[in-house]
């Protein structure tokens, strides 16, 4: 059987200085949901110097905006988005305390440096795989920002939502490495 290693937000330098890229994880516990429009709130308020309306303080985001939810069941699909959609404004969140992000494809250069300066990681979770990682999901309400719909910010309650260290806190990446191990295969050419 594969070794996960399991995470339980709020974390800590700790938490995230033992992750390395390629580590499967199980995330349980408290997380909020978030994409573009609500991280250009985000990131407004902290220019303004407002008070947020969730803590960033050793939280994880999962960059996901949920398909409706079917009768009888809290949320719909609950697939990754891409990451890169969020680059912009993720060194202010990093700055602010932020520990983990989960989403899919690569990030920035600017981002993973402000990861390995906070200690932050990047996380992926499968894309495709929505109507899987709902199972995951136990509890769902809107934290902040009803008015944009599948992209209102949402705190999740999670239990074993399955993810992999993609970029960790010394800069690390897997897709990077990846790539490289298949040029180096020969089955590039």
């Amino acid at each position: 059987m594969d070794q996960y290693v399991e995470l339980r937000p709020p974390l800590s330098d700790k938490d995230t200085d033992g992750l390395r890229a390629g580590d499967r994880v199980l995330v349980t516990g408290t997380i909020y949901s978030a994409r573009d429009a609500a991280h250009k709130r985000l990131v407004e308020l902290i220019r303004a110097g407002k008070e947020l309306p969730i803590p960033l303080e050793g939280q994880i985001i999962y960059y996901l905006g949920p398909s409706p939810a079917p009768p009888g069941k809290i949320i719909g699909a609950a697939g990754p988005t891409t990451g890169y959609r969020m680059d912009p404004y993720t060194p202010e969140l990093l700055a602010r305390g932020l520990k983990a992000m989960i989403g899919k494809g690569r990030r920035s250069q600017e981002v993973k440096d402000a990861m390995v300066q906070h200690k932050a990681v990047y996380l992926a979770a499968i894309g495709g795989a929505g109507a899987l990682i709902s199972k995951c999901i136990k509890e769902v309400r809107i934290a902040a920002y009803e008015d944009l719909g599948p992209e209102a910010i949402r705190e999740l309650r999670v239990e074993g939502l399955p993810v992999i260290v993609v970029n960790d806190v010394r800069g690390n990446d897997l897709y990077q490495e990846g790539k490289e191990k298949y040029q180096l295969s020969g089955l590039a050419s």
